[in-house]
């Protein structure tokens, strides 16, 4: 019978060359504007834009963006963006009258159709962006106004 050194010892090895030969994921690390920590930082869509190095956006029908008209809970408010532009290699939301404007951002690949949801927090009444960012550096949105009878981001 083996002792239990000797399976530690043997579960280190397998491990090890699977992580070699990749079998095992690899740890995520952030590439591209994301790595800005200053957008999350940001107050308003034009500080969001200039942390991630974008020109200003442009409003466009290729951006849709759906949340409720009224939600009920600012803790939890789900939202949605999508886009038909071609070339879409990022996609956020952001909140106008949040204390940091930038909710979240996603990186879109050409493997993924450019849609996605979440649930953001939001601390009161306010207009919400779905903003998509193409490969050759345009920038694009949509907003909806969505108010809120109980705020979400503490107080």
């Amino acid at each position: 019978m083996t002792d239990r050194r000797q399976v530690l010892k043997h579960s280190a090895t397998v491990a090890a060359l699977m992580a070699a030969s990749g079998v095992l994921p690899q740890l995520a690390v952030a590439a591209g504007p994301a790595t800005s920590k200053g957008a999350f930082q940001a107050k308003s869509m034009a500080d969001v834009m200039k942390a991630l190095g974008l020109g200003a956006p442009a409003e466009s029908k290729d951006v849709t963006i759906t949340g409720p008209d009224i939600a009920e809970n600012g803790a939890v408010v789900p939202v949605a963006v999508a886009s038909g532009a071609a070339g879409v290699k990022h996609l956020m939301l952001l909140v106008e009258k949040n204390p940091n404007a930038l909710a979240a951002l996603f990186n879109v690949t050409p493997d993924i159709e450019p849609n996605v949801s979440t649930r953001v927090k939001m601390g009161q009444s306010s207009n919400v962006y779905g903003v998509a960012v193409t490969d050759d550096g345009k920038v694009l949105f949509a907003q909806k106004e969505i108010k809120v009878t109980l705020g979400g981001c503490g107080g």
